[in-house]
Formats: C-alpha cells, sequence, structure tokens
C-alpha cells in the first residue's frame, strides 16, 4: 500500500470517528425523546449516564477542532537578512522537486521542521513554514545541513505535509475523545479500539514519510552527511535536554536570565565529561512504542546505507556559514525564548553567578531559615537565631528539633536533622564569603572553599547531630569564621504563615 493511499485510509478512520460521536450523540438524543414520551425512572441514570458522555465528547471534539493560529516560535528572516541560508534551501528545494517554503523561522530547538497550513483535509495548500533550529547551523557540516534541508524539503515534495496535518489532528482528536470518556468505561472501549486502530495506520503513514524523505536526504547531502547529521541531531538533542534541565531550568532565581543561552549550550556540548555522558545515553537501547511517528535510528541508518551514493564535491564547511551575522542571528533567536515579561524583569547575567545563585537558593536558604525557626521553637528563644538550633542540641533535644522541622513542611527521615543542618552550614560559609557554589559544565555545581577545595560538611553534620558534645566545636569554627552567635539569617516576619508546596527532602545518603 503506498504511502498516499494509506494517508487517506487515516482520513477515512477520521472521518469514521466523527462518525461514532454522531451515532453516540444520536442514541443519546433518542433516549431523551423516548423519555419525554414515557417517562422510566429504572433506566435514568443510563440515559443521564449517555448524555454526560455525548456532551464530553461533542465539547472533546469542538475544542481540538478549532483552528489554532497562535504566533509561530522563532525569528522569521528574510531573503535580504540571510541571502545565502535562503540561497541554500531554494537550491535544495529545485534538487527535491518543489517549491520553496514562503516563510523560514530560526528557532532555539535541536530540529529543523516544516509545516503548510492546509484546508478541506489537504486538498487546499496555504502558507508553508521551514522551521531551522540554530543549534543546527552552529554546529553541522554544510553537506550535513543540506542533507537536513532535503529531508525536510522532501515532506514537501512528496505532499506529507498536506495529509500529514489532518493525519495529526486525528490523532489529537482520537486521544481527546478517549480521555474524555474516562468515567464511561463502556462507552471508552469502542472508542480505544478505533483510537488503536487509528494510530496503527497512521504510525505507518508517519514512518514511511520519514524514510522517502531520508531518501531524498541522501540524493542532496550524500549517505555519510545523512548518516552523520542523524547521529549528531540526536546526540544534540540529548545534550540540550540536559543543558535545560540542569542549567536552563535555573533562570529566573535572583532576578536573573542568563546572557548567553547558546553558549553555554555550546560549553556543555563541548565539555569531554558530558561527551562520554552523551555517548552513554545515546548507546543505551531506547524504549519503544508501536505507536511512535519515526522508524527506530537503526533501521533509519540501515535504510540509508542501502540508498545509491550521489556523485558530489564534499563540503566539510561549518554551516554557520550561510549565516551572515551568526552572533545577531544567536542574539535574535535567544531573545524569542523569553516571554516580554522576563525580558522586562530578568536582568542578563553570567552563568556563574546565576548557577551560584540559584543553587543557594534551591538547596541552602530554606535549610538555613528553617533551622534557626526550629531552634527558637524548642529553646524559646526571643529570635530566630541559628545558635538557638545549636542549643537544642546541646541539651540533647534533637528529636524536638526534628518535629519543628516536620511541622514546618519537611519529610519526616531518620537522617532529617543532619541533612538540614549540613545545607545550613553550607549556607553559613556562603553567607559569610568564605564558599562559593560554582558552575561546572561536567556536572552538578560544586561548593567550594577561596582556595578551591570542595566543601564536605555531610558527615561532620551528621556527628554533630547525633553528639551534643560536639557542639562547643562547632560554635569555636565558626567563630573563628566569623560568625556572631546572635547570628540571625532570616527574620521571623519573612516566613509565610503557611508556606506553598513542601521543601525538597533532605536526601538519604
Amino acid at each position: 500500500m503506498t504511502t498516499a493511499l494509506r494517508a487517506l485510509l487515516g482520513l477515512a478512520l477520521l472521518a469514521g470517528l466523527y462518525l461514532l460521536v454522531g451515532v453516540v450523540v444520536g442514541a443519546a438524543i433518542l433516549a431523551d425523546v423516548l423519555m419525554a414520551v414515557d417517562f422510566a425512572p429504572n433506566v435514568l441514570r443510563e440515559v443521564v449516564a449517555l448524555n454526560l458522555a455525548a456532551a464530553a465528547l461533542g465539547y472533546a471534539l469542538a475544542t481540538v477542532s478549532r483552528r489554532r493560529s497562535g504566533e509561530q516560535p522563532g525569528v522569521p528572516v528574510t531573503r535580504e537578512q540571510e541571502p545565502l541560508l535562503w540561497q541554500a534551501v531554494e537550491d535544495v528545494a529545485r534538487r527535491v522537486g518543489t517549491a520553496p517554503p514562503d516563510e523560514i523561522r530560526l528557532v532555539a530547538e535541536v530540529n529543523a521542521a516544516v509545516s503548510e497550513d492546509t484546508r478541506f483535509l489537504g486538498l487546499k495548500a496555504g502558507r508553508r513554514r521551514m522551521f531551522i533550529g540554530l543549534p543546527l547551523l552552529q554546529t553541522l557540516t554544510m553537506d550535513e545541513m543540506r542533507a537536513v534541508l532535503g529531508h525536510e524539503l522532501g515532506h514537501y515534495s512528496r505532499a506529507h505535509t498536506r495529509l500529514g496535518a489532518p493525519v495529526y489532528r486525528g490523532r489529537v482528536a482520537l486521544l481527546a475523545a478517549v480521555q474524555s470518556l474516562a468515567r464511561h468505561p463502556v462507552l471508552r472501549l469502542p472508542f480505544t479500539w478505533y483510537a488503536r486502530l487509528y494510530l496503527w495506520v497512521s504510525r505507518a503513514v508517519s514512518r514511511r514519510q520519514e524514510l522517502e524523505a531520508d531518501a531524498l536526504a541522501v540524493a542532496v547531502g550524500g549517505r555519510r552527511a545523512t548518516a552523520g547529521a542523524l547521529r549528531r541531531i540526536d546526540d544534540m538533542a540529548l545534550a540540550w535536554t540536559l543543558y535545560v534541565h540542569g542549567y536552563l531550568s535555573l533562570a529566573g532565581a535572583g532576578g536573573c536570565r542568563p546572557a548567553t543561552v547558546f553558549n553555554g549550550f555550546h560549553a556543555l556540548l563541548n565539555d569531554p565529561v558530558r561527551q562520554a555522558e552523551i555517548a552513554r545515553l545515546a548507546a543505551e537501547p531506547r524504549e519503544s512504542s508501536p505507536y511512535d511517528s519515526h522508524p527506530a535510528q537503526a533501521d533509519r541508518l540501515a535504510a540509508i546505507e542501502l540508498l545509491p551514493e550521489p556523485s558530489q564535491v564534499p563540503d566539510p564547511r561549518p554551516a554557520q556559514s550561510l549565516l551572515r551575522d551568526p552572533a545577531g542571528a544567536a542574539q535574535a533567536v535567544e531573545t524569542s525564548i523569553w516571554t516580554p515579561e522576563a525580558l522586562t524583569a530578568l536582568r542578563p547575567a553570567p552563568w556563574e553567578h546565576i548557577v551560584a545563585t540559584a543553587t543557594y537558593a534551591r538547596r541552602n536558604a530554606e535549610p538555613l531559615r528553617d533551622l534557626a525557626l526550629a531552634g527558637r521553637l524548642v529553646v524559646g528563644a526571643s529570635r530566630p537565631y541559628l545558635d538557638a538550633a545549636f542549643e537544642a542540641i546541646a541539651r540533647g533535644r534533637q528529636a524536638e528539633l526534628t518535629a519543628r522541622l516536620t511541622e514546618l513542611g519537611w519529610t519526616a527521615a531518620d537522617d532529617l536533622l543532619a541533612g538540614v543542618l549540613g545545607r545550613a552550614l553550607e549556607a553559613v560559609l556562603i553567607e559569610h564569603g568564605q564558599a562559593r557554589w560554582t558552575l561546572s559544565w561536567s556536572g552538578p555545581p560544586r561548593l567550594l572553599f577561596d582556595d578551591g577545595e570542595e566543601v564536605a560538611l555531610a558527615g561532620y553534620a551528621a556527628q554533630v547531630a547525633a553528639d551534643p558534645s560536639a557542639v562547643p566545636g562547632l560554635r569555636a569554627w565558626l567563630g573563628d569564621l566569623g560568625v556572631r552567635h546572635d547570628y540571625v539569617p532570616v527574620a521571623e516576619t519573612d516566613r509565610p504563615a503557611s508556606p506553598v508546596g513542601e521543601p525538597a527532602p533532605v536526601p538519604r545518603r
């Protein structure tokens, strides 16, 4: 069966979905009419359930069927702004036998994609857009970039985008229909079976389309460049996930955002430790679903090796050569990442400052504050002195101190007091200029003394928490660091009466 016939079958199944919903709605209307003519109390519950199910289905399909124009992601670039990029795209479009896109947008993703506004189930074409991830232009070679462009433009030349949009909307509609029937298991069952059939058919369409697009990528860039781009994009996607979760998620701490987003990403990508980690992650078996829209990478690479190699002159230049002003393009795309509110409220700052500020806020600020508050409650101090917590330990009242910490929202654990104390002591060092969280692209931030030695207080904190006789030594050590006995880390009024959320549990050692 050809890809087009499979896509048409998917559209037929999509029409069947609306027919199935029509049957449910019609049954609900018929039941209402019969109840109006001859009221039957013994089936009232079933009729009400049928009406609720019909309403849920109608609402779900109406919601997903609405066209969402929305603002497009990224930054549009015109021919005048980036003539070489447009020239490359137009040249590849000619080679794969399609018209170039109407719009090119640079996006902050490790990906490239195309879209096409369509009407009447793909029979009428509209505006075409190509989205090119700036990290690809910054990292791939010219040959690899041409292969990527050939793959994406190949979706146009094979009319994948015409039928792809309605097929995708069908998936969304079916999933919405199944979810809307969560409270109606009997009616949900046929919709679930129907959804599985639709996903199976549409998956076959999508996978075949990807292989067809890969063949055009090889025709434009060659087997080596196509396979290399596929592998490199996969590795970069893993690196981008690490970067977003470990670094970009820190944005907002202390009212700051990174001054440079992509420079940080490439610093992580070029770090030897991270390269080894990414290689390990890439080699791990991936969980796959029978409904995945893309073939497995191994299958795509194997299919690429069987394709004929075109005769062409290799072009190993960096793809960034296609940009007239790479730095300006990066700045524009980075700006598009942030909301207008973030651009106004968050000031640009170096990664070192963001990591130090955010890590302190996430790891140390709350333990320091809560330990002082708990100590005050246990010993009855006039203010939340940190030393009040030390006094509670010195008096052997660790159990009461732990209980107060749980009242403040901490998760109960055998080593809770030791964990909170260790983090609080880290905070004291930071507050008094003795240590600082430092940026590392190889892994989590490290807390270092001024001389570069790593701070390791977990064992010492556990010793103090377990042994009241260790408190005098702790006080003497802190005194040598300039920490006064009446040190108050935070005013009591600064703590909300009803804290929102729960502090992160102290990790078990």
